[in-house]
């Protein structure tokens, strides 16, 4: 027994690395260019624009995500990073742009029917159903219910085979995902961590090919961080593309194959994780453009006399508000008596 469980670990650890291997190969020579084109794109996205008013909030020229692969989509508060998933997920409409998954134009296609295509998201703030069972919430998941429709409701010969066999879907991820103990409690009783793990759950319930994950780690507590970690890793190897948006740079290099980095709506660079990071765009759309450059002499001369000045000020009003001012400099005549 020992011997056969060893052989199907190990068989699950070479798939996992052929299915890595295979990403990294894809993006292997590509340029560090924003929207370079990839070699099998699962999603392409063309001139999106969505304006609040005065404010821009995503204007993308041009970016594709690489099928297979698990790709990281990063940038500072407020780069239009959720706002960007909210277009392509039919949770808001964009003023302007295109784009296609799996070659099927998705612009102006409702969330449901996205979700239906094989395109699902979760939130940065879960959406479980709190007052429905952990249970209640996976089962919803499911598309295409016969026992949605009233009619076919009122003969449960039609619908019950079907809810059987989602029940029994559920229950495994719920066991993979280790909630299987949780499944009879309400979802709003679950800690914040195990109701990102109930979200990711019940996304899978659609069959999905691309995942994508609005900052999974967010508000998880230490201790289930490593899990979400590993079931992230384990969507690709399940064949699955991933794309996450991240703040911990710690996980994006972890766990990422490719990284997409967004500062003020539009992309500025793309890279691979090992070196993202050193890229000067980066570094400028987090820190400020020319944040460490060393001033010229000019530069350090200016700053002097603003000082000098600031500090002669500040003796100055010190000395009107005490109502006395500064004694005149002693004569040589003075000095001697």
């Amino acid at each position: 027994m020992h011997d056969a469980e060893t052989t199907v670990t190990g068989g699950q650890a070479r798939g996992a690395d052929e299915r890595k291997a295979a990403a990294l190969a894809a993006f292997k020579d590509l340029a560090r260019d924003p929207g370079v084109p990839k070699p099998d794109p699962i999603l392409v996205v063309d001139n999106v624009v969505r304006r609040f008013g005065g404010l821009t909030a995503v204007e993308v020229n041009h970016v594709e995500v690489q099928r297979g692969s698990i790709t990281a989509l990063i940038g500072p508060n407020g780069a239009g990073k959720t706002t960007f998933f909210n277009q392509l997920t039919g949770f808001d409409t964009a003023d302007s742009g295109a784009w296609t998954f799996n070659g099927r134009a998705m612009n102006g296609v409702p969330a449901h029917k996205v979700a239906r295509a094989g395109m699902v998201r979760t939130f940065q703030l879960t959406k479980a159903l709190s007052r429905l069972t952990v249970m209640e919430n996976m089962r919803l998941g499911a598309q295409q219910q016969k026992g949605e429709n009233f009619w076919r409701a009122l003969f449960p010969g039609i619908w019950r085979g079907q809810e059987q066999e989602i029940t029994e879907r559920a229950e495994d991820l719920l066991v993979r995902f280790k909630l299987d103990a949780k499944r009879d409690d309400f979802a709003g009783s679950l800690s914040g961590g195990q109701r990102k793990l109930l979200e990711m759950a019940r996304a899978l319930m659609v069959n999905p090919e691309l995942v994508m994950l609005d900052e999974p780690m967010a508000g998880v507590n230490p201790a289930l961080t490593q899990s979400l970690l590993g079931h992230v890793k384990d969507l690709r190897e399940q064949g699955m593309t991933v794309l996450f948006v991240e703040h911990d740079m710690d996980m994006v290099r972890d766990i990422s194959d490719w990284v997409i980095v967004m500062a003020q709506g539009a992309v500025i660079a793309e890279g691979p994780p090992s070196t993202i990071m050193s890229d000067e765009r980066v570094i400028d759309a987090y820190l400020g453009a020319h944040h460490d450059a060393p001033l010229s002499e000019d530069e350090l001369e200016a700053q002097l006399h603003e000082a000098e000045a600031a500090l002669e000020a500040e003796i100055h009003d010190t000395g009107d508000s005490a109502g006395v001012t500064a004694p005149e400099p002693e004569t040589a005549e003075e000095r001697q008596k």
